[in-house]
């Protein structure tokens, strides 16, 4: 049986827009226990930001009081349709070295599929797969 983008997709999405500052953005993650955020502008996939993306672009470059979640975001997304084979996410994952992709249906985003979704359902006892299905531990 094919199972389907759709099938463990995270739909639960939380959206910025690109002019939120890196620092609601950080205690927003924080705040829903998140790793990742996708910036919309409307209705507009603009790109998605992950907790280490603020790190790396917005914290590491010195204050990051002034600047955008614009500034941190990764906007050469690479996305895929729910009703896309895992197997194609997995290829989609490994050419583009990502560890997410935004779930984008008639121009949409309508979830998030991460490694760790892939690894929980092809061996949910594996190490990833332990690690992934996890409680948090703040």
């Amino acid at each position: 049986m094919t199972r389907h983008v759709r099938d463990i997709m995270t739909s639960r999405l939380v959206t910025v827009e690109p002019q939120a500052s890196v620092t609601a953005v950080a205690q927003r993650m924080r705040g829903e226990d998140i790793g990742i955020v996708l910036v919309t502008d409307g209705d507009d996939l603009r790109g998605l930001v992950s907790d280490r993306d603020l790190e790396i672009r917005a914290l590491a470059e010195g204050d990051p009081g002034e600047k955008t979640v614009a500034a941190a975001c990764s906007d050469d997304l690479v996305t895929i349709s729910p009703d896309e084979d895992l197997d194609r996410a997995v290829v989609l994952m490994r050419e583009h070295s990502v560890r997410r992709l935004p779930v984008v249906e008639e121009g949409h985003a309508v979830g998030i599929v991460s490694i760790g979704d892939l690894a929980i359902d092809r061996d949910a006892h594996s190490a990833l797969g332990d690690i992934s299905a996890a409680r948090p531990n703040q």
